[in-house]
């Protein structure tokens, strides 16, 4: 009898202990700390980190704000998603930890309209830059940007090239005249040796270089006329061709903003400002509101700053110059080349990262853009719309489908 109640005991043990493994790897799958794992939320945080977050933070390192590395260890989801979502309130509050980051970094961060959901998303893709650690930099692979300096090594080589072979000419001529002027001095001693010339002989050996002659000479002024219609015709053909053209255009801005020190230092996205660049046809200005989102709280007894504010005050928007500019016979479309193409703001309008003064980069020209349609790949990856295209692209051509190839040099892309 007693054997029969301790295998029960023991049946019971085990069934208890089973369930609370069980219980364990399970709070062990879902994250004790309740924040996602799987990939997709992974990717949906990084999306939603990119527009909402990366323009005051990093994961591991400060910006404008603390590196979130490891937040959810600091403090829990809870208070995370309502700071988030409310910070000055929190702080107002007389919360320890929020007043401390207030007095640490003396401004506010704006309120995010983002859901519970959405913050357990990025705290998903912010554990997982902390488990995966800080990036190694590595060299630059683009293969545009490969090709954009394989093209200026080779424009450099050769305009060295033509100026040497220019420079070993003007070399060759100036041998070759010394030559002729040797040549001519030793003759003309020989023949003054010579007792049997006549006095007409004698006169034309001996006489002397005229060099106004040369000057009035047919053939001279023939081919001085020529040299002059070519260099008069040349200018005018690049005069004509430069008309509307304006690269290298930087007009002076209403406000001295820095786009090296905002998409440079601070390594804000383009597409934090000019919001409509993925879904529109043009990439639009940002309104005043949007710099208000951080200057709100940085920087506002800056002079620069302080017209931002006289805009809204006197709600009059800020009269920017616009430096871009495509004759209206031309149609463009940011969200085809941007969204679609997958074109880097990079290529049309240069290392804008660098540009303290944004300039005109590119000439914008109808020959640079057809230049571009038969150089470019058509980003057909992940996009059903092309399969068939390209299927039968590959059946008969060995190189990737160009933007050429599916219409792009059609006047009516463009022009209609």
């Amino acid at each position: 009898m007693s054997i029969g109640r301790s295998v029960t005991r023991l049946r019971f043990a085990i069934l208890w202990l089973g369930l609370l493994l069980a219980a364990n790897l399970s709070f062990g799958q879902g994250a004790g700390d309740g924040i996602p794992s799987d990939e997709g939320q992974v990717a949906a945080g990084a999306e939603l980190f990119d527009a909402n977050c990366s323009s005051c933070h990093a994961v591991h390192e400060q910006v404008v704000g603390p590196a979130l590395k490891a937040v959810y260890e600091r403090r829990d989801v809870k208070w995370i998603q309502n700071f988030v979502k409310y910070p000055k309130k929190v702080i107002d509050s007389g919360d320890e930890y929020a007043k401390a980051l207030y007095e640490q970094y003396q401004q506010y961060m704006p309120n995010q309209a983002v859901s519970d959901e959405e913050i357990l998303s990025i705290l998903a893709y912010v554990k997982a830059e902390t488990i995966a650690g800080p990036k190694v930099a590595e060299v630059a692979t683009d293969p545009a940007a490969g090709d954009a300096a394989v093209a200026g090594a080779e424009q450099a080589v050769s305009t060295n090239l033509l100026i040497g072979i220019i420079i070993g000419l003007g070399v060759i001529l100036v041998i070759v005249l010394v030559v002729l002027l040797m040549l001519i001095n030793v003759l003309t001693k020989y023949l003054n040796q010579q007792k049997d010339l006549s006095s007409d002989d004698a006169a034309y050996v001996n006489q002397k270089f005229d060099l106004s002659a040369v000057f009035k000479s047919q053939i001279f002024v023939g081919f001085a006329s020529f040299v002059f219609i070519i260099v008069v015709a040349k200018a005018t053909i690049d005069g004509l061709f430069s008309i509307g053209v304006q690269q290298g255009y930087a007009p002076e801005q209403p406000i001295a903003f820095s786009h090296k020190l905002h998409a440079g230092y601070y390594e804000i996205d383009c597409k934090y400002c000019h919001t409509g660049v993925e879904k529109s046809k043009n990439a639009n200005i940002p309104s005043a509101n949007i710099c208000m989102n951080c200057h709100s709280q940085v920087r506002t007894e800056s002079e620069e700053i302080q017209k931002i504010y006289a805009a809204i005050e006197n709600n009059q928007p800020i009269q920017w110059v616009r430096i871009h500019n495509l004759p209206d016979l031309a149609y463009f479309n940011h969200q085809q080349h941007v969204k679609v193409g997958g074109v880097e703001c990079e290529t049309c309008h240069g290392d804008i990262k660098e540009m303290e003064i944004v300039q005109q980069h590119s000439l914008l020209t109808m020959g640079w853009c057809i230049d571009c349609h038969r150089k470019t790949d058509v980003n057909t990856k992940g996009n059903e719309y092309y399969d068939r295209l390209v299927e039968l692209h590959e059946s008969t051509a060995k190189e990737p489908m160009k933007v050429e190839n599916i219409g792009g040099l059609e006047c009516a892309k463009c022009h209609y």
